[in-house]
């Protein structure tokens, strides 16, 4: 998967969670919250990958990290 891949991944996630919010149909909260986690999953492994090549290491040894680790980071 490229840089490029979860980009596209991470527009579609956004487009989806755009349209489910501005619906005004009844919300699904559960679809809602997984697209959330989604993108916290894309936007981890995205940064992983970055910083795997600011030090000159192969950015393919990223790996995305299940959900609860992504969503229990402190910032």
């Amino acid at each position: 998967m490229t840089d490029e891949d979860i980009l596209h991944r991470i527009r579609n996630l956004v487009d989806e969670e755009q349209a489910l919010r501005q619906s005004g149909e009844a919300r699904d909260p559960e679809r809602l919250a997984h697209l959330e986690a989604s993108l916290d999953q894309c936007w981890d492994l995205l940064r992983q990958r970055r910083a795997q090549r600011e030090f000159h290491r192969d950015a393919s040894a990223a790996s995305s990290r299940d959900v609860e680790t992504v969503e229990h980071y402190q910032q």
